[in-house]
């Protein structure tokens, strides 16, 4: 059930969506972007079209037996990496990434590599221009080495102002029956680079924070924190789209600050063999201070977009 400050925004952002269809997203013509895939090291990389020194600003990994992943992600200035791999408080958490709890019993949350994971294939999809697009799709494994369930990420990214807008739609069909058990993660997940005694907040749509965030439904999440070489908060905040099934999705919020929408913390779902089930977010992406009268705009933007 959606509390009723939460009812009250929804129906605060639905009542502009007349003004916000007719302005349109118009992407940033001035800021092209292209996508290198370097097959033989199993990473796609994207930079600034124009940019011949400066690295990528994201890379995806896409390694053959290995849960694909974003790491690292550059601030939208270039200034400093806002996510961390593997951490030593949570070494199962790979940057920005997609993983599961209790499919079948099996845990591609932390079952990131090794025996779990099986690529199927990595391609660019739009290579240069305003947006690039690309797509991995990689298959699930039981015990036996046989595909439970096969995932396709496809990731389209932008840059639009002062921010990055990387989108994903991730769909997942299963190979055999799958039951998909409750638990308090799995899905899309964030880790930045968090240390103890770090400068940094989670904010929801409804205003909570932090602790007050975990397990609760909202449109969107914000979690940001100081950054090496920025001289400011890095923020990655991720949109909840009301296509999705479980919208608006709970979310999980640890400790140290991972954060991500997941529809696991509802209860537990099956999907018969062949059935498929989609998801789509965006991931906003940018530096200073959180303004959520900004970010619930930037939201109805995504949810109403074609």
């Amino acid at each position: 059930m959606i509390d009723g400050k939460l009812l009250l925004l929804l129906l605060s952002l639905l009542s502009c969506l007349p003004i916000v269809v007719a302005q349109r997203e118009v992407d940033d013509e001035s800021f092209p972007l292209r996508a290198v895939h370097r097959s033989e090291a199993g990473r796609i990389e994207i930079f600034p079209a124009d940019d011949a020194t400066g690295g990528p600003v994201l890379i995806q990994e896409a390694l053959p037996n290995e849960r694909p992943y974003l790491h690292p992600l550059r601030s939208p200035k270039g200034r400093g990496v806002l996510t961390e791999y593997r951490p030593r408080h949570h070494p199962h958490q790979t940057g920005i990434y997609w993983g599961l709890k209790r499919v079948n019993e099996r845990d591609f949350f932390m079952g990131w590599n090794r025996d779990y994971w099986r690529r199927v294939s990595a391609t660019v999809l739009e290579e240069a221009g305003p947006v690039v697009r690309w797509r991995v799709i990689y298959d699930l494994l039981d015990e036996e080495g046989e595909a439970i369930l096969t995932e396709t990420h496809t990731w389209s990214m932008r840059r639009r102002g002062d921010a990055w807008l990387i989108d994903l739609v991730w769909s997942g069909e299963a190979k055999t029956d799958v039951t998909v058990g409750e638990f308090f993660v799995g899905g899309l997940f964030v880790r930045m680079p968090w240390h103890q005694g770090i400068d940094g907040h989670v904010v929801n749509a409804n205003g909570q924070r932090d602790g007050e965030a975990e397990g609760q439904r909202a449109i969107w999440a914000d979690v940001g924190m100081e950054i090496e070489g920025i001289g400011d908060h890095g923020r990655i905040a991720v949109f909840d789209h009301p296509a999705n099934a479980a919208f608006p999705t709970p979310w999980r919020v640890d400790g140290e600050l991972g954060m991500g929408p997941s529809r696991q913390i509802l209860g537990t779902r099956q999907l018969a063999r062949g059935e498929s089930e989609t998801a789509k977010y965006r991931i906003f992406v940018y530096e200073g201070t959180p303004d959520i009268a900004a970010l619930n705009r930037a939201w109805t933007a995504f949810a109403t977009k074609d």
